[in-house]
């Protein structure tokens, strides 16, 4: 496996759409956030029209099925997520073990200002549990691109045990998320991080 580098945004969204009219945008940002606050089956395209002050027509026009918006929504806070955490990256300022460490710190952050309901993947997945949906790619996609980014992260700590080590981390992370997300306890994500840094450390001693 190569060597890990900063976590690189998927080309294939913009998280700031320039394709979108501003129509469109307003179609979108409102769906996201509708969808987040309340869940996606919850909420028609009459409630989304309405609130963005739209047309049905321009909301079809646009876009041509709820189910686009609904990809549409995942995918662009999937691609501001990595932005965000591309951030936490400096693979010349970091140690290996502390890249690792910045997702946690990432994610704290992110959930703190944008995931007050927990993680929107992990609540999408909840409604969307049919691989035929076409949101369900992204979601899926999601959570994959996150363990590759763990395993990625980990072979720099230990080349050797980078698989077992990826898929530790991701649990910690995932856990994480969802604890954080239901509120079961207080600082979830500092217990894990500790937990990752005991792992890390680990991991160095026996390579």
């Amino acid at each position: 496996m190569p060597p890990s580098s900063a976590p690189h945004v998927s080309p294939a969204v913009d998280p700031d759409r320039p394709d979108l009219t501003p129509a469109a945008r307003r179609v979108l940002e409102t769906a996201s956030r509708l969808f987040y606050e309340r869940g996606i089956h919850a909420v028609g395209v009459d409630l989304i029209a309405a609130e963005a002050g739209v047309t049905k027509k321009t909301l079809y026009d646009r876009f041509g099925s709820k189910e686009r918006i609904v990809v549409d929504y995942l995918a662009t806070r999937d691609a501001r997520w990595r932005a965000f955490l591309a951030g936490h990256h400096d693979p010349a300022a970091l140690s290996p073990g502390e890249r690792v460490l910045a997702v946690f710190d990432a994610s704290q952050e992110w959930m703190a200002a944008h995931s007050g309901k927990g993680c929107s993947m992990v609540n999408a997945h909840a409604e969307i549990s049919d691989p035929a949906h076409p949101a369900y790619a992204v979601i899926t996609g999601q959570k994959q691109w996150m363990l590759e980014l763990f395993t990625r992260l980990a072979h720099d700590v230990s080349p050797d045990a980078a698989r077992e080590l990826g898929r530790s981390l991701m649990l910690l992370h995932e856990g994480a998320l969802v604890s954080d997300g239901l509120d079961v306890f207080p600082d979830a994500f500092g217990r894990a991080r500790r937990l990752a840094a005991y792992l890390l450390s680990a991991a160095r001693e026996t390579r």
